[in-house]
């Protein structure tokens, strides 16, 4: 495997987005009511800091002195020529409190603090000090905490009601994508799967779709609030104070600016990451499937060396994306403190100059976390996006894969129980490669009932034939006719129906010893299966077992291979099938098995067309029809005792057996 000389980018960025919200129609619905509570969240948490500046306000206000009434009572205290006393909203006020008043008053530098006055305020006559003294306007206080409070709590409300709404949107196109690559699986060619490793192909099942569902349910309604927060604290910072809104902007300007170059840098290394993790996903698949192989060869340290070439490989990709998007969160931190200091200096400047006041200053702070916290997520979702972005791309592509031949439009069926058997192939060339025609001119007619064997070679093109038999590939030329009907009129579904397949690579899956034998057939009885069993000679095997029927078997090493089989070739028998197809069928068994499997496939085959892929030719002896094939083409035909007389082809594969 080559190392990639440039790490590539997302091919079409915008076309994979556009083709996620395309295919997400099904919730439209959620997502506009998420975004639209997104969007009223987000403006809600811009009012917060706001309200709380008046909140702020009215205490500032309540604690301090009342100074307009102190001017009051000096300007009526002063112009009390006759030294009467003195009647303000209520209150007497002696000619004795009135010079003492005066007393203290004088005493007053005006530029004094609000420390300094409220210090003042202690001395003062007990007549002055209930007017003067700072009173809290509890009703506007009531009320403005009432509003700011219910702000806060529709703000969560909203919030974690588009949590929940893009959790289920997640969840549900992961599952979407599932069930659409469970569907392309069996519309794919078998040709895409000899040019593809199954562990990328598992990687996109797997790790792309969860990378794209996770990350989009988090992502777009966080998206929308982030640019609605954003926008809406610059407007609110102007509606409150403009000076300070300047400054707050100059001061996170530079935010912008990191932001993108990050985001520009760090895109294509999520690309890289998602296609190294399909190819360690391969690699691991492939020295685990043939674990047993490896060990043999003292393989460990080679398997290792590619291991940690692409492990160091995802392991770069990796590193240089996440520091490239974790530098934001620093970046942003700074960005925001700085605008913190710089808010809190024209702040205090502004204050002193009485043009604004300390809730202001209050407002500014949170609204500086608020403006600088968007550009953060913001950019931090668009460097997700890539990230959903390329594993889109790799599942789209998955998706788009050239598939099999549509067969809607063919209506010709063959009924599996009336079939007579008769098979022909007319001149039948194909190739897996254009440029490569692997069978040449392959011509012949197989009889109802008659037991066929293909010979040959190594790449003669003996399972190419049965490949095409079963249309698991198109034939570039020629044609093959079952009982008078072309293939190419025929669905692969209906043609499959009549065959049965027990192939050289035995598969298990993980189920009873019953669900593998009635594998995909319906209202097979017990009573059948143990007839069956008994025919291959796997029932004495199936009663040692803890359940019986019913003990659980897979894939693995508690069954042999001779074992695995038996048991394919009795599902076969099950299957019951006009058509028989024995590609190596008894190759993983020993001579006394054979030779039992033999006597049972004569049995399975009474009556039936069936077709055996041998390189053991003395297991085809008794067949109706040798067929011998030699670089895609019949070079000679007849029984076993017609073509050892021909003393051919045939016969020097035949005895090449007996030597020594």
């Amino acid at each position: 495997m080559h190392r990639q000389k440039e790490v590539e980018k997302v091919k079409d960025f915008k076309g994979t987005l556009l083709r996620i919200f395309k295919s997400l129609k099904a919730w439209k619905y959620v997502l506009v009511i998420s975004c639209i509570l997104a969007m009223v969240s987000a403006t809600l948490s811009t009012i917060c800091p706001n309200k709380l500046a008046d909140l702020s306000d009215v205490v500032t206000e309540g604690i301090k002195p009342n100074i307009s009434k102190i001017e009051e009572i000096t300007k009526k205290v002063m112009g009390n020529v006759t030294h009467k006393d003195l009647k303000i909203d209520g209150v007497v006020i002696t000619t004795e409190d009135q010079y003492k008043y005066v007393e203290i008053i004088s005493s007053i530098d005006k530029d004094s603090d609000n420390e300094t006055l409220i210090k003042k305020l202690d001395e003062m006559p007990k007549s002055i000090k209930t007017l003067v003294a700072p009173k809290m306007n509890e009703r506007a206080l009531k009320e403005k905490a009432i509003v700011l409070a219910i702000i806060c709590v529709l703000q969560s409300l909203f919030s974690y009601i588009v949590g929940i709404m893009m959790s289920y949107v997640g969840i549900g196109y992961s599952r979407k994508l599932r069930n659409q690559i469970n569907k392309k699986i069996n519309r794919l060619p078998l040709r895409y799967f000899d040019t593809h490793e199954t562990g990328d192909v598992l990687s996109r099942v797997t790790n792309d779709v969860d990378s794209i569902g996770i990350n989009m349910s988090n992502n777009i309604t966080s998206l929308v609030a982030n640019i609605t927060l954003f926008l809406g604290s610059i407007v609110m910072m102007f509606v409150t104070n403009y000076i300070m809104a300047i400054t707050a902007i100059v001061a996170s300007i530079f935010g912008f600016m990191g932001s993108f170059i990050i985001l520009k840098k760090s895109q294509k290394y999520f690309v890289s990451r998602q296609k190294e993790l399909g190819k360690l996903n391969g690699h691991i698949e492939e020295i685990f499937s043939g674990h047993n192989v490896v060990k043999a060869y003292n393989g460990e340290e080679e398997a290792l060396t590619e291991f940690d070439k692409i492990n160091n490989r995802l392991y770069n990709s990796n590193r240089k994306s996440q520091f490239l998007s974790g530098i934001m969160q620093p970046l942003m931190n700074f960005i925001g403190s700085f605008g913190f200091v710089a808010v809190c200096i024209v702040g205090v400047l502004l204050v002193m100059n009485n043009q604004t006041t300390f809730g202001v200053i209050i407002a500014f702070m949170i609204y500086i976390k608020l403006f600088t916290n968007p550009l953060s997520r913001i950019a931090q979702a668009m460097t997700t996006m890539q990230s959903i972005a390329a594993a889109a791309e790799r599942v789209y592509e998955f998706e788009d894969a050239e598939e099999v031949s549509d067969e809607s439009n063919l209506k010709d069926t063959l009924d599996k129980s009336k079939v007579k058997g008769n098979i022909e192939f007319k001149n039948v060339k194909f190739g897996y490669d254009e440029n490569k025609t692997i069978i040449k001119d392959f011509s012949a007619k197989v009889k109802n009932g008659e037991k066929i064997a293909i010979v040959g070679p190594t790449g003669a093109g003996k399972t190419t034939m049965v490949n095409l038999l079963m249309k698991f590939y198109e034939i570039n030329s020629g044609d093959i006719i079952i009982d008078g009907k072309s293939i190419k009129d025929l669905s692969r579904e209906n043609i499959h129906n009549l065959f049965t397949m027990v192939l050289q690579d035995t598969w298990l899956f993980d189920g009873t010893v019953r669900e593998n034998l009635i594998f995909n057939k319906k209202h097979v009885s017990d009573e059948e299966l143990w007839k069956i069993c008994k025919t291959v000679g796997i029932d004495h095997f199936i009663k040692t077992l803890p359940g019986g029927m019913d003990s659980k078997v897979g894939d693995n090493e508690n069954v042999s291979s001779g074992q695995k089989q038996l048991l394919t070739i009795a599902r076969g028998m099950v299957e019951d099938s006009p058509f028989l197809i024995l590609d190596e069928a008894t190759s993983n068994v020993d001579t006394r098995t054979e030779e039992l499997v033999q006597k049972a496939m004569d049995k399975l085959t009474q009556g039936k067309t069936s077709f055996i892929i041998a390189h053991r030719l003395s297991t085809i002896k008794n067949a109706d029809l040798i067929l011998v094939m030699d670089e895609g083409n019949i070079v000679e035909q007849g029984t076993h005792e017609e073509l050892l007389k021909k003393n051919g082809f045939y016969a020097n594969l035949y005895n090449s057996q007996f030597q020594k």
